[in-house]
């Protein structure tokens, strides 16, 4: 219980509570696409329960889940970059923190193909704002290495609290972190965080 605390309190001392992309225009430089997933709730806490969950279902899961979400997002962080239009993708971002909370929490355990296309699904979306970013007169590049740099921090930091949790406290533990997970996209599908 208290690691869940120390969670909260990191991450709600290093995010801006905003709209899920409020700096188009901005996205120029490699520090900047780091910092990008690290200052939005929304971020964080989807990122981190791709690595929880990967966590809970263990086995292969633990590579392929974060690797896909790795790999998709830069597909979609490219359509970004190229201006093609996809639907929902501020919805579908905001749904991405509940449904991957949801996950945790309920300890739904699909072969690992099934959870790859979950989090390939939304890891489209994801990268898909994060390429709509990019000044179209600077190469993206530097920055989509930094978002995909720290989305890959995040799902560890995923990881390594869910298998922490695991060893500390089976079972509850971890479905109270994806609690707090679902109950982050709720609240920022609501418009109070």
């Amino acid at each position: 219980m208290r690691l869940i605390s120390i969670w909260i309190v990191l991450t709600l001392a290093f995010v801006v509570p905003a709209s899920a992309h409020p700096s188009i225009g901005l996205a120029v430089s490699f520090a900047a696409g780091v910092a990008h997933p690290l200052s939005g709730l929304d971020h964080i806490a989807a990122m981190t329960a791709v690595g929880l969950w990967a966590a809970v279902k263990g086995g292969r899961a633990l590579w392929v889940w974060p690797l896909t979400f790795v790999a998709i997002m830069l597909v979609g962080g490219s359509l970004g970059l190229a201006q093609i239009a996809l639907p929902f993708v501020e919805a579908g971002i905001l749904a991405s923190v509940v449904v991957l909370g949801l996950m945790v929490a309920l300890v739904v355990n699909p072969p690992v193909w099934v959870g790859a296309a979950i989090v390939g699904v939304f890891a489209l979306l994801h990268g898909h704002a994060h390429g709509a970013e990019v000044v179209h007169n600077v190469n993206g590049l530097e920055y989509v290495a930094g978002f995909l740099l720290a989305t890959a921090i995040l799902h560890a930091v995923g990881i390594g609290l869910g298998l922490t949790l695991q060893r500390v406290a089976p079972g509850p533990v971890n479905r109270i972190a994806g609690a707090i997970c679902v109950a982050i996209g709720a609240g920022l599908c609501a418009g109070v965080l």
